[in-house]
């Protein structure tokens, strides 16, 4: 009886992104303004470090999604359902995150780990048994539910004493992959049972990054509304979108039909999906978070001098995006990019003199290096790369 449930594969089909899978994306549009928000309404380390810690949790409810969606076809109604319920739980999850560490905490918590592990329960359950990817899920539910317990006792505590079981429940989640999701009478799985379509993952992953930097406009476009339109807060306006487009053709440019071609053809596209999409997009995200919130207080107060976490998200986000998105194309074609890592450390370098310039002048230096960056590989691509090799052909282990 042929897996009704599962997309066709072979003969050249190519796998788009569907109505129900951009459907679901929608909610993560209102999870990463949610991450924006709690930097601005708590602008100190702490409060950095929640965000980045929760940018994590959403994060990889994303991507397991995404995993889950690759293999699964969503015109079944049954898939479509399972897509579904993620995407009310993933709702909820997103609503509580301003108040993860405080009285939504439960909240929080059971929408992930009803989402985790429903998700691969259902998965799982929509799988003959000699199926290959029936083994897949059925790991998937046994390291979800392990994290999900510490997930759900951590609930039970106070404020930031959650860490005490949610850090490790995190560890958990991001060691999974990296342990081939071991389990006791099976052993590891192998890279090449997670027969994914290459050019699906890339472009839902794409997506993701349209959905970060869109949210960036958003974020920006409502504080420079709500500001009032004088010539300053236009000027404010403007820069904060070129840095954006500037961000967006770094990752949308000249290397990127590379990457395509390199994730349609390598053997092992499971552990590319792996290394370069599920861990190095998540710098990536938080390099265009970081960027959202210094747009927003470049528009907050134009003229004056930023310090500590506004300073940090201004240069830093920019220098963490390109040192993400370095190693993002480092993992897939072999090749380091020398200008982008040296405007990153430019970047960075620069921290002692922008606590001494306004939010406007920094900004607008920031964005001309970034737009410059972008000008550069335009004129000149792959001038930047470092030992190109590729791995087309590379060996299945770890």
């Amino acid at each position: 009886m042929p897996m009704r449930h599962l997309r066709p594969r072979g003969g050249g089909l190519e796998q788009p992104t569907t109505t129900v899978e951009l459907f679901f994306d929608l909610v993560y549009v209102f999870a990463v303004t949610q991450l924006s928000h709690l930097i601005l309404d708590d602008p100190t380390l702490a409060g950095v470090g929640r965000a980045a810690f929760l940018l994590v949790v959403v994060w990889w409810a994303w991507i397991y999604t995404t995993w889950m969606a690759n293999w699964f076809d969503p015109s079944s109604p049954h898939v479509r359902g399972v897509l579904t319920g993620v995407m009310l739980a993933s709702l909820l999850m997103a609503a509580a995150l301003p108040g993860a560490f405080g009285d939504d905490g439960v909240l929080f918590a059971a929408a992930y780990v009803a989402l985790q592990v429903g998700r691969n329960v259902a998965a799982a359950s929509l799988l003959r048994r000699d199926h290959p990817l029936r083994d897949v899920f059925e790991r998937l539910v046994g390291w979800s539910v392990v994290s999900g317990a510490l997930w759900l006792v951590g609930a039970a505590l106070a404020g930031d004493r959650r860490l005490l079981l949610w850090a490790p429940a995190v560890v958990l989640d991001l060691c999974a992959p990296f342990a081939a999701y071991w389990l006791p009478g099976r052993g590891r799985a192998s890279t090449t049972d997670w027969d994914i379509e290459g050019g699906h993952f890339t472009e839902r992953c794409e997506l993701f990054i349209i959905i970060a930097l869109g949210e960036s406009i958003v974020v920006t476009g409502a504080t420079a509304a709500a500001a009032g339109l004088d010539a300053t807060t236009v000027l404010c306006l403007v820069i904060a979108f070129l840095e954006t487009v500037a961000l967006w053709w770094l990752y949308f440019g000249v290397q990127a039909e590379r990457t395509h071609e390199v994730m349609r053809t390598h053997e092992d596209p499971g552990r590319l999906a792996r290394d370069a999409y599920t861990y190095l997009h998540l710098p990536i995200v938080a390099g265009i978070i970081a960027v959202a919130v210094g747009d927003d207080l470049l528009i907050a107060e134009p003229g004056h001098a930023l310090h500590g976490v506004g300073l940090a998200m201004v240069l830093g986000g920019p220098a963490l995006y390109l040192i993400g998105e370095s190693l993002f194309r480092a993992r897939l074609t072999g090749a380091a990019n020398a200008q982008r890592l040296a405007v990153a450390a430019l970047l960075i370098v620069g921290v002692p003199l922008g606590a001494h310039v306004s939010a406007l002048a920094l900004s607008a230096g920031v964005t001309a290096l970034l737009s410059a960056l972008a000008l550069w590989e335009l004129r000149v691509p792959g001038r930047g790369d470092l030992h190109p090799h590729h791995h087309q052909h590379e060996g299945a282990t770890p």
